[in-house]
């Protein structure tokens, strides 16, 4: 279950599972341009997951990850949320980000619905909910932290963790 500020709120479909096949699904960069995540890339796939960037805690979030995995090898770093891409790219300025791509959901929450992460009710109805997703080269979901509420941030550390094996 997932809330927001204690009340129960709904997620559309279903949750991957650890395991799982990661779908491959289509977002929106910064530049407006498509993005693909999910499936196998050879590479580790660290999807940071937030309502919006302009959000306190989702700037947190999206710091710390830049900060503890942008150096990692063998990683790519990826922050989706259904804001804008102006709005992604403004955050990205501000904060003198570059080693994190940007992906937005606003075109037909697609992710969300593949993901199970779209927020169905509530007052953040329409947005994602707070997640990590780590998946392997091969494209096999190996972590996953769905925040029980979602004004927390996750689990760095394990998500982390899940990085190295």
């Amino acid at each position: 279950m997932v809330t927001l500020q204690g009340k129960a709120v709904k997620l559309y479909g279903r949750v991957l599972d650890v395991g799982q096949f990661a779908p491959i699904v289509h977002l929106t960069g910064k530049d407006f341009a498509p993005h693909k995540i999910g499936g196998a890339t050879g590479k580790y796939q660290l999807i940071s997951v937030i309502p919006s960037i302009d959000g306190g805690v989702c700037q947190t979030q999206t710091r710390t990850f830049y900060k503890k995995a942008s150096s990692l090898a063998n990683v790519e770093i990826f922050c989706v949320s259904v804001d804008i891409p102006f709005a992604l790219d403004r955050f990205c300025a501000i904060e003198g980000i570059s080693n994190i791509s940007m992906l937005s959901d606003y075109k037909d929450n697609l992710f969300g619905k593949v993901y199970g992460l779209l927020l169905t009710d509530g007052m953040f109805q329409g947005l994602l909910t707070r997640a990590v997703i780590i998946i392997n080269g091969e494209g096999k979901v190996v972590y996953q932290e769905i925040c029980k509420e979602i004004a927390d941030e996750p689990d760095y550390d394990a998500a982390l963790q899940a990085l190295q094996g």
